[in-house]
């Protein structure tokens, strides 16, 4: 391992301002100019509405290309080759694959070698607080001329890796074969299902095709045997294509999982049966649109709503697109309705949940991977007023590989950027929400936790010790895993709660489909919207059945031409939007 920098204590650095752009790997940086100061209001009373942004005064020593939270409060980077062909095989016999971890509390990056190309991976943090990584590079692409014949697509690894937090080194998987898929995954996800197993979806193989298939991976024993993609209901035989890379996948409360995005159809899978079936056409969609790299977010999930999941996508697309739908999967017939539209059109963008239920967009661009059309101006949707505002603007163009994930204390670290292979932004941003604000700029008072249990049964009560007695809601937030403008793990659960001398009782539903196992961040929000800083607590507990909801698909086509990618092997413009490939 090497120790990169150390730079004091994190929390106090989240209050500095920026520095410069800055460099990649043998390169200089894509961008170092800050095209959106004169929009960003930087008075102490305007961070109170629309929050502040800073760069950290310390870089980045590896291409962040997919980040996760751990249970320890530090966060996992993994890069791989960091999309250089000059550091991967065969270019080079002996590449330096990479991954770090980010002591927040210090400032301390410590790097270490992988033995096996990680880049462009699954990723999925499982009960125990281990990291499971599926997929990643066998072999880079190159492009034909543009109207060629052919391109020479990426392959896939089917390698597995689990990350230990305790002793933050990678291990081989369970299982035969040291735990690998049965073929290649180059940009699968990652999903957790209700009863603590990881299932793996789509990716390109060991021959540069479409995996269509998932596989389930339980700790102890590996992977499960393949399962097909073939989606039930679903007149599009197009869709023998299989499922787009980084299909957007949610576990819901139901024990099913929903893919949302990016293609026109979506589907629902069933653990119990393991089949695919079709739900509803999306509005945005057809022959030349598609949400690719847009992101997708399964909406808070609260007592309020009764634990209604809604899953909103939003963004993608090339030019890119600035609408948003909303599916309400507690209908038994749900379809795609409108959503508010983005502020900007955004593809590579993130969107990622807050202890206050709002969701913080960012990043991407107008034209992908245009750092001219950056979309600098960060925004913050709102559920409960289905609108969106002002959330300042971040001073680097995030394009390509960039990373944001929200962190233990209420902050949000926004990272990377990688338009051309080789270089990529090595500055990170920090964002300090409003809520962390006094009307005056100054900062805000915190509910704080005393005491809290380590870990939480399904169905129990437990008691947290706080002093404050305003606190409005009590919120489990599952750390994030995200890469390639998806969070393949944040999720929202809001609880029932009573205050009472000295603190609160709080009450977990039975339903791991709701809340999976695992680690999540415990925040309690006061009637101001402040949160306090999170304790980390263990969800653990018999798991549910899947309690598959009959849903009753909208067939209707959609009034566009139905459509999906070419193979990517088959033509220029589907590689270099799936793959961005230079």
């Amino acid at each position: 391992m090497r120790l990169v920098r150390c730079v004091g204590v994190f929390f106090a650095l989240c209050a500095l301002a920026g520095c410069g752009g800055g460099g990649g790997r043998g390169g200089t940086s894509s961008s170092s100019s800050n095209p959106a100061a004169a929009q960003t209001p930087t008075s102490p009373v305007a961070a109170a509405q629309y929050g502040r942004w800073s760069t950290l005064p310390y870089t980045m020593p590896i291409n962040p290309i997919h980040a996760a939270l751990l249970d320890t409060g530090k966060v996992l980077i993994v890069s791989g080759s960091g999309n250089d062909p000059n550091n991967a095989f065969p270019i080079n016999n002996n590449p330096d694959y990479e991954a770090a971890v980010w002591d927040l509390q210090t400032g301390k990056i410590t790097t270490q070698r992988v033995g096996w190309d990680m880049f462009c991976n699954g990723m999925s943090i499982m009960p125990d607080g281990r990291v499971l990584i599926n997929g990643g590079t066998a072999s880079y692409g190159a492009l034909a001329p543009v109207g060629g014949a052919s391109d020479i697509p990426f392959t896939g690894l089917g390698n597995s890796s689990v990350f230990d937090p305790a002793t933050e080194a990678f291990y081989a998987a369970d299982g035969p074969n040291q735990g690998n898929t049965a073929h290649g995954r180059w940009y699968p996800t990652l999903t957790e299902l209700g009863d603590g197993r990881v299932m793996s979806t789509s990716g390109l193989d060991e021959n540069g095709n479409t995996n269509n298939t998932s596989e389930i991976y339980t700790a102890g024993q590996g992977w499960g045997s393949e399962i097909p993609g073939n989606p039930a209901g679903l007149n599009d035989p197009s869709f023998t294509f299989g499922f787009p890379l980084y299909p957007r996948m949610h576990l819901l409360p139901t024990g099913q999982v929903f893919y949302s995005a990016p293609s026109s159809a979506t589907l629902v899978f069933d653990p119990s049966h393991q089949t695919w079936s079709f739900l509803a056409w999306t509005i945005y969609g057809g022959a030349v649109a598609e949400r690719t790299y847009g992101s997708s977010v399964l909406l808070p999930l609260t007592p309020a709503n009764n634990y209604d999941p809604k899953v909103m996508i939003m963004g993608g697309d090339n030019p890119a697109t600035n609408t948003t739908e909303i599916i309400d999967l507690g209908q038994t017939s749900p379809k795609w309705l409108q959503g508010p539209a983005m502020a900007q059109a955004r593809v590579e963008m993130e969107a990622t949940l807050l202890p206050n239920g709002k969701v913080l967009v960012s990043s991407g661009s107008g034209e992908d991977e245009n750092a001219s059309t950056a979309s600098l101006q960060a925004e913050l949707y709102d559920p409960a007023r289905n609108s969106f505002s002002s959330a300042g603007a971040n001073a680097l163009p995030r394009l390509y590989h960039n990373v944001q994930l929200l962190l233990p204390d209420g902050t949000v670290f926004l990272a990377g950027g990688n338009p051309q292979q080789g270089v990529y932004e090595n500055h990170t941003e920090i964002y300090k929400p409003a809520y962390l604000f006094n009307s005056d700029g100054s900062a805000a008072t915190r509910p704080a936790i005393t005491s809290a249990p380590a870990s939480i049964n399904y169905g129990s009560t437990f008691t947290v010790n706080t002093s404050n007695t305003d606190i409005a809601s009590v919120v489990l937030m599952r750390p994030g895993s995200v890469t390639h403008s998806f969070d393949m793990d944040q999720r929202f659960v809001g609880l029932s709660f009573t205050l009472e001398n000295g603190g609160l009782s709080a009450s977990l539903p039975k339903n791991s489909n709701l809340t999976p196992p695992g680690y999540y961040m415990l925040f309690l929000v006061n009637k101001a919207g402040v949160p306090s800083i999170a304790k980390f607590v263990q969800v653990t507990g018999a798991p549910a059945p899947v309690a598959a909801m009959q849903f009753k698909p909208l067939t209707a086509m959609p009034p566009y031409i139905v459509h999906r990618p070419k193979h990517v092997t088959e033509s220029p413009l589907p590689l270099r939007k799936q793959m961005h490939i230079h």
